[in-house]
């Protein structure tokens, strides 16, 4: 495993406000001298966890094989891990659910169930930060967006640094008229990548 951020990008749109964020992202972590790889999850076939329940045995997912396998890899090998996701309904789009269900198959379960679990992500010095960008101005508009995101994280092992949550913006490309976005997405971008090398 590498001091390495995967960065996962969840919007339809390309070259919009999520875009932007990872862009400034991904530049705070090369200023700490951190790698970052990104995976738009948009333009990948990624289906939905099914509930088969084969990787409790298998300890992967064998049942369905797509883009996420490679993902897989990616996650394994990275010790951090950047996730932002438009506001879609409250809450994250399809795309960055389907991604956070199929790493359902990390987990192990005690039987008989319901029972103790863990992650065997846990116990690696995984980081992570969450972002989201939200059309209206007041934060209860995000709905579960951000806890969709780090409730699963933290379930998995991952210590998440920081939650970012961009207001106001819509319009394609609008947030990089926001000063203050493009810093504080730089920032944590480069406090993750400091972190993570401690």
């Amino acid at each position: 495993m590498h001091n390495k951020i995967l960065i996962i990008g969840s919007s339809p749109r390309r070259g919009g406000n999520s875009d932007i964020i990872i862009e400034h992202f991904a530049k705070g972590a090369e200023n700490a001298g951190c790698e970052s790889e990104i995976v738009q999850l948009s333009g990948l076939n990624i289906s939905p966890c099914v509930g088969c329940e084969r990787c409790r045995k298998d300890k992967s997912c064998t049942r369905l094989n797509d883009d996420m396998t490679d993902i897989y890899e990616k996650i394994k090998h990275s010790k951090g891990l950047f996730m932002v996701s438009p506001v879609h309904n409250y809450n994250v789009t399809a795309w960055m659910k389907a991604f956070i269900d199929r790493m359902y198959c990390f987990y192990d379960f005690k039987e008989p169930r319901p029972n103790d679990w863990s992650s065997r992500l846990s116990g690696q010095n995984r980081q992570a930060v969450a972002a989201a960008v939200c059309e209206q101005l007041d934060v209860k508009d995000m709905g579960f967006t951000i806890e969709a995101m780090t409730m699963p994280l933290e379930a998995l092992g991952y210590e998440v640094k920081d939650h970012l949550r961009f207001l106001g913006v819509f319009s394609k490309g609008a947030i990089s008229e926001v000063e203050t976005a493009l810093k504080k997405s730089e920032e944590s971008g480069y406090n993750l990548a400091v972190s993570l090398k401690n």
